[in-house]
């Protein structure tokens, strides 16, 4: 650290100068040492949104971006702003590592969601439908209508959305309904009196939620390309229809959003039951945003207000849809393959292609895959494989998100309706996922498969496949340890590894975690795995001690979700103090500050944003020479390490490791989909040197490994 060469007023000349070996260490506790959890997560949903602006991305693609920022931002008011807002109703105020208090945080967030939903709006209006309008894509408002599409409206709208909609005029027997979380709705200003002679000034229209929200116009009421019209659209031009007779002022749509989060108590006594009564209430919560077409009157807005209990920082006035996740039907309305991503086959990895029968792959060498660039498929294979072969004695599985119509649940079903024994591990606890998988424990209990819900008070996020076969005369285990869930569709979108295995060790440390998970009796002794919440906290901890005893020759890498747990920020912290080089490649949350001289110099954050949502986890430690790296279930946050049941596991075959390594390399030499973390919590994008190529991880892992 230097020193500031500037003496204080009145200095002698011969002062004795203050060493830097004086000067006491930052301290890496202190909270201005750590940025925002809140805050963190806005940054990252802003990262995606500028993915809306990238030409490198197809156009489509680019809309769709936009589309997920919305959605981003639904579930982090439904949770993270509907949670704070919890703490101040019950007086259960939390403070975070960086000391920011709630309110002063809820007025933070106003601010920042504000701005970036404005510049959403600004994208969507100025930069993204006009470049497709460009590509004969148009988004047709009222204002633009001709006769001929106006008539065709008229008829859609009798024919389609008048036997379905529901107004409801507002009078002391029609008090303001209760409206679902999240749904399209419009406020009309009557004037007159009805067929009762009642005399109102306003009703509420909701938009049919079974109605499609974006609707193709026929090609023949067009001059060509691709017109598309609002749902909100044609109801707002017909509202008179709703209501004959009546003179109808203004018409003007909104959205709530509420309060989604599920509270469960911890003894419960039957959860599934719990959690059924329990999913009816997330739809009607207390509300925590107000979304309203921008030009709304002043006094309607004022009215929805009070009706929601909510304050002038919760609303939210914008310049178009109040829900752009609607756009994410163009995708599928308009066949232009030439604004998306060109398509692409994940490939099977020789060493499998090789072998019928997938066990004896794994036997020869362990199976590392990398999706969606490698294949899911051989995921798959291995349950269907061990369904149907007689070998086979036993399946355990743990399912956290699986999908409705899921190849991996049928090849459980399969196996269990072939008398082998079928146990499945279900988190029914899974955010949004809750009625779905409540319907999945019930056909497999169905099938004959046994159905566990894993330990009350901790969500079982671990993924985990068992399989134990019979082999020359004796029992031998395969193990499939994964970062991420157990989802087809997630694995063509997603990053995340899969180990295949037949490790002895590593298959009698599975066997242990489900015998706790399913059973009752003390933690057992694991050889190879790190597991929460037992072992996984405090190994990381001592692995980054390690590191940090190695001083500047220690290397650290970690590639994962979100990092907001205080006791692995200041190791981190401890170890870069230690001249340890530490890398992090954090997709979203990062609490730690990075760069701060004397703390965290030593420390590099980056975000990787692009075409996959970046979700592999990746625990790296150099170990002078000797290293060691992990996969992992788990991100380095409190709810991961400390309240779930989650895996780190050991990939230990060096070929494989070697792999890992020139994976984490490609990320971290990546120049235009990659954002540094400043020190101040912003981040900064990375742009090629002059002279240099454009290095996009994603778009050379993908060229690498669908060419093996």
């Amino acid at each position: 650290m230097t020193t500031n060469s500037v003496k204080p007023k009145g200095e002698a000349e011969d002062a004795t100068p203050i060493l830097p070996e004086l000067i006491p260490p930052l301290d890496p506790a202190a909270r201005e040492h750590y940025l925002n959890r809140e805050l963190s997560h806005i940054e990252f949903n802003y990262r995606v949104l500028q993915q809306a602006l990238d030409e490198h991305h197809p156009l489509i693609n680019r809309l769709i971006f936009c589309c997920i920022f919305s959605s981003n931002m639904d579930e982090f008011f439904e949770i993270r702003v509907a949670g704070l807002r919890q703490q101040i109703k019950y007086g259960r105020e939390s403070v975070g590592p960086d000391g920011m208090l709630t309110e002063q945080l809820l007025n933070e967030i106003s601010k920042v969601a504000h701005n970036y939903i404005n510049a959403q709006y600004d994208i969507l209006n100025n930069v993204l439908i006009p470049a497709m309008e460009k590509e004969n894509i148009r988004f047709v408002r009222r204002r633009e209508w001709t006769a001929e599409q106006a008539d065709w409206v008229r008829r859609y709208f009798e024919a389609e959305i008048l036997p379905v909609v529901n107004p409801i005029g507002l009078d002391p027997s029609h008090p303001f309904p209760r409206l679902v979380n999240k749904s399209l709705n419009f406020i009309v200003e009557l004037d007159g009196k009805d067929a009762f002679g009642r005399e109102t000034g306003m009703a509420i229209v909701p938009a049919p939620r079974s109605l499609p929200r974006l609707v193709r116009m026929p090609d023949d009421v067009c001059a060509g390309g691709d017109n598309l019209v609002f749902l909100s659209s044609m109801i707002h031009a017909h509202t008179d229809e709703l209501f004959p007779g009546m003179e109808i002022k203004g018409c003007y749509q909104f959205r709530l959003t509420r309060n989604a989060d599920l509270e469960l108590e911890d003894d419960l006594e039957d959860l599934a039951s719990a959690l059924r009564g329990e999913l009816l209430s997330r739809r009607f919560g207390d509300g925590v945003r107000l979304e309203v077409a921008d030009n709304c009157p002043d006094e309607l807005i004022q009215f929805l207000l009070r009706k929601f209990g909510l304050a002038e920082r919760d609303l939210y006035r914008v310049n178009g849809p109040v829900n752009l996740t609607r756009l994410l039907a163009v995708d599928g309305l308009v066949d232009r393959p030439d604004l998306t991503y060109p398509g692409f086959s994940p490939v099977v990895p020789k060493n499998i292609r090789n072998k019928e029968i997938i066990f004896d792959a794994i036997r020869q060498q362990p199976i590392l895959l990398l999706h969606p660039y490698q294949s899911f498929t051989p995921v798959i294979d291995f349950l269907r494989q061990a369904a149907k072969d007689p070998q086979v004695l036993a399946i355990r599985q743990t399912l956290y998100r699986t999908g409705a119509d899921s190849e991996i649940v049928e090849a459980l079903m399969d196996a269990a309706r072939r008398n082998k024994e079928v146990t499945a591990v279900i988190e029914l606890r899974a955010r949004f996922d809750e009625a779905e998988n409540l319907e999945l424990a019930s056909r497999l209990q169905e099938a004959g498969v046994i159905v566990v819900y894993g330990v009350v008070g901790y969500k079982t996020h671990a993924k985990m496949i068992l399989i134990v076969r019979r082999e020359e005369g004796r029992l031998k285990r395969y193990v499939h340890l994964g970062t991420g869930n157990y989802h087809a569709g997630n694995a063509r979108l997603y990053t995340d590894y899969s180990l295949l295995s037949c490790d002895d060790a590593l298959g009698d440390d599975v066997n242990k975690l489900f015998q706790q998970l399913t059973g009752m009796g003390k933690a057992l002794k694991i050889k190879k795995l790190f597991h929460a919440p037992f072992t996984l906290h405090a190994r990381l901890l001592e692995l980054i001690d390690r590191e940090a005893g190695h001083g500047d020759k220690g290397e650290i890498i970690f590639k994962i979700n979100a990092m907001t747990d205080p006791d692995v920020m200041q190791a981190l912290y401890r170890a870069s103090q230690a001249g340890v080089k530490i890398q992090l490649i954090i997709r979203g949350i990062c609490c730690l500050r990075p760069g701060i001289e004397g703390l965290s110099e030593n420390i590099h954050v980056r975000s990787i944003i692009g075409r996959f949502l970046e979700h592999t986890r990746v625990y790296y430690f150099g170990n002078n020479g000797k290293r060691e790296v992990f996969g992992s279930s788990a991100d380095a946050m409190v709810r991961n390490l400390v309240n779930r049941v989650e895996v780190a596991f050991p990939v230990e075959d060096p070929e494989l490791a070697n792999r890992v390594r020139e994976d984490l390399d490609a990320y971290l030499a990546d120049n235009c989909q990659s954002w540094v973390l400043q020190p101040d919590g912003s981040y900064l994008q990375n742009q090629p040197a002059p002279g240099d190529e454009r290095f996009a991880s994603q778009a050379v892992l993908l060229a690498r490994l669908t060419n093996t």
